[in-house]
């Protein structure tokens, strides 16, 4: 059995087909269609929905795609739809803003709107355009274009109001922690289940008890199976509510991740001790998908242009794996062997990430190449970690995405630096040594040539960027 709040009315779901999403859930279940299916890959926006969730005595607002969002995951949470904003005969004051600003005009992609409209204002003290342009990233219009809808984000964050979510917010924070997970629960309807730990060793014995299951987290990448492949996932094991798999602990040397914090909540620690890696986490798909997808499952599913693993390899970045009771701790770059195949065993899971605290003689940059600037794909990622004393390399690590099978490192690069001092001619050495490292793929993306040539300019870049520092942003 799960429970979880529509607003603040209370469902129980006990026989629930746990591979039904909220999308589904919300216009099959409970007849809300306001909530619209655009692309059903968390993609263009239309089905964002909020998910308030409990933060001390407080309810934190976040938006989520609810086309990839599993049920068995509102365990405990409130889910906020559009058709929930209008009280007592009157348009919420993001509403309004809309119809002020002619910022709808089909109107399919408007509740999306609407929704990181509400969640940007709950989180913000008032009009900021680069936190606009952030929550509005992944939501996407093709009448309107985009000045009304942030001439209504003006307006909306200008004009705040207290609403019907400010009245009744120490009520809701009673219903919910009223239902506050205290024991595992599970989602059942005989031929499937989702079963929902509260602790790491509940989910190694789930795990090791049922290796055919497939691991939920923020579920971005899994729900496509559902959504786009139309597969049927028997088993699934949800681990957002394993609190100790959350952290994000700084220590002495290193930074620990919880495998299942959203990057969301990694952006904090990550972008303080590595500038770069804040940026482009910033580029890292929407913030819907970043409120939801987390570090241990862009490392887990093995992509070869997954964003997080070639900088957290460049970083010499570890992970922890467990199986059962045993755990082994290894160099990240080692946990990739070939496409989509890792040295994971049967029922072993990550569980944690191990991130090297920045050195004062470290120079670290991170270059992401895409068609779009926000909410894409890589066609090339690069991460460049060295260090250089006295003019000459010391120590190198290199690490591409989308040049090969697999993240991987540019060994032959790294030679060719270390040992060398620091001028162009050794650069150009090191470009044609790429050619040895990695030999890529054409797709839709890129062709082969082009990921290679993009590959060495990005290290000539990165020369160039140290040669003369940036200047921060103005």
């Amino acid at each position: 059995m799960i429970q979880f709040l529509v607003n603040r009315e209370l469902r129980t779901e006990r026989d629930l087909d746990p591979n039904v999403t909220v999308l589904n859930y919300l216009r099959e279940h409970l007849a809300k269609p306001g909530t619209k299916e655009g692309c059903a890959s968390g993609d263009c926006g239309a089905c964002t929905v909020v998910v308030g969730e409990l933060q001390g005595d407080r309810i934190r607002y976040r938006t989520l795609n609810s086309c990839l969002t599993f049920v068995s995951s509102l365990h405990g949470k409130q889910l906020i739809t559009v058709e929930d904003l209008k009280h007592k005969g009157q348009l919420h004051s993001v509403q309004q803003a809309m119809v002020d600003c002619h910022g709808s005009q089909c109107g399919f992609c408007t509740p999306g709107f609407v929704m990181s409209l509400f969640a940007l204002q709950k989180n913000s003290d008032g009009y900021d355009k680069a936190q606009t342009l952030e929550a509005l990233a992944g939501n996407l219009c093709r009448c309107t274009g985009y000045r009304p809808i942030i001439d209504a984000a003006e307006q909306a964050c200008c004009q705040k109001q207290p609403d019907q979510f400010d009245a009744f917010e120490a009520q809701t924070v009673a219903q919910l922690q009223a239902i506050a997970p205290r024991e595992t629960a599970e989602l059942n309807s005989g031929d499937k289940r989702c079963l929902v730990p509260l602790t790491v060793a509940d989910l190694a014995d789930f795990y090791t008890a049922n290796p055919q299951a497939r691991l939920l987290a923020g579920g971005t990448d899994l729900a496509l199976e559902v959504t786009q492949f139309h597969r049927e996932l028997p088993v699934m094991i949800y681990v957002g509510h394993i609190d100790a798999m959350k952290r994000v602990e700084i220590g002495p040397d290193f930074i620990e991740i919880g495998a299942a914090t959203a990057l969301s909540d990694c952006y904090d620690a990550l972008a303080r001790e590595y500038p770069d890696f804040g940026e482009l986490l910033h580029r890292f798909a929407s913030l819907q998908i970043r409120n939801q997808g987390t570090l241990g499952g862009n490392i887990g599913n093995a992509s070869p242009i997954g964003d997080a693993p070639p900088l957290l390899i460049a970083l010499g970045a570890r992970i922890v794996l467990r199986k059962g009771n045993q755990t082994r701790t290894l160099p990240l770059d080692e946990y990739f062997l070939d496409y989509k195949v890792t040295v994971r065993q049967e029922a072993e899971f990550i569980e944690k990430i191990l991130v090297p605290r920045a050195r004062t003689n470290q120079a670290f940059r991170a270059y992401k190449v895409s068609k779009r600037l926000d909410d894409d794909i890589s066609a090339v990622c690069a991460a460049f970690n060295l260090v250089i004393e006295d003019g000459v390399v010391r120590e190198a690590r290199i690490a591409f995405g989308g040049m090969a099978g697999i993240p991987k490192r540019a060994a032959a690069c790294e030679a060719a630096l270390v040992g060398a001092a620091w001028y162009p001619g050794v650069i150009e050495r090191a470009c044609e040594a790429l050619a040895q490292d990695f030999i890529p793929l054409t797709d839709f993306r890129a062709s082969k040539e082009y990921r290679l040539l993009a590959a060495q300019n990005l290290l000539r870049k990165f020369f160039l960027e140290l040669q003369a520092p940036r200047s921060k942003p103005g």
